[in-house]
């Protein structure tokens, strides 16, 4: 196994380290398959998701599942932070900022988030949001061997009126043991998105397989394709349970430019 693998499978490891009411529920479904007790079987036992809905058992603006932000956050939680970097708001986020240089490769991919008031559907305006994801070859930059001293993938901005954000980056690669996502953070105004400790939501946006197929046919992006075989939304550590609210509705062409939007109910 070279380095590369070794990080991401190291990558995968630390995903599973979760605290609070995120590890508690992963923990919870973890143990039900272990016993081949169905989540049907878990709410008869008097166990349920605790995400919930919006009040009238629809789901549409019920919050977004709180998830792990990873191992390779970039915010200071572990290790080193961009939040304060000059340059790092911004719309484009393929290529290195504050001093470091280097673009990432791959598939153009938008990236639009609609923040809205979870239960209501109302747009937050003024809000902001940090979003980080793996290259091509599934690395992080900062973190992972051969992309260390870049910074690239990470970017903050501000919603619109319409609470939105739109953001121009790559298709992430599928990395062994994860379905292919893109990390984000929620925090209340943009002036609030320097330091960690304000977000007001973590979460995570997965990829349709269709797309990702689409996509891991394309030069650069062969050990995606592998990976991709080996995992499903169904089996995946974070989206096994929540993949209906994650999954990001992508339009747009592999020959030229995709279009993955998500609305983000906090």
């Amino acid at each position: 196994m070279d380095r590369d693998q070794h990080d991401e499978f190291g990558g995968l490891h630390r995903d599973l380290l979760q605290t609070g009411a995120t590890m508690d529920r992963r923990q919870l479904l973890r143990a039900a398959a272990r016993f081949g007790i169905s989540i049907a079987g878990l709410q008869l036992l008097g166990c349920s998701d605790s995400t919930g809905t919006d009040g009238s058992g629809n789901q549409a603006c019920a919050v977004i599942p709180n998830e792990t932000a990873g191992p390779f956050p970039g915010d200071g939680s572990n290790g080193p932070s961009v939040l304060n970097q000059t340059g790092v708001v911004r719309s484009n986020i393929k290529s290195s900022f504050a001093g470091l240089t280097g673009t990432a490769d791959g598939i153009p991919l938008n990236i639009e988030l609609t923040i809205v008031t979870a239960g209501t559907c109302a747009p937050l305006a003024n809000h902001a949001v940090y979003i980080w994801q793996c290259d091509r070859s599934g690395r992080y930059s900062l973190y992972t061997a051969g992309a260390t001293n870049q910074n690239y993938l990470r970017g903050v901005q501000e919603t619109d009126s319409s609470g939105k954000v739109l953001f121009q980056s790559i298709f992430p690669a599928c990395y062994q043991g994860r379905w292919p996502h893109i990390h984000f953070e929620v925090y209340e105004r943009l002036a609030a998105a320097t330091n960690v400790n304000n977000r007001m939501a973590t979460s995570q946006l997965a990829l349709p397989k269709s797309t990702c197929d689409q996509v891991y046919a394309t030069p650069g992006y062969e050990q995606s394709i592998i990976n991709l075989s080996n995992v499903s939304l169904n089996t995946d550590m974070v989206f096994a349970d929540s993949a209906s609210r994650e999954l990001a509705t992508v339009t747009g062409s592999v020959a030229s430019v995709l279009f993955a939007s998500l609305t983000v109910p906090v």
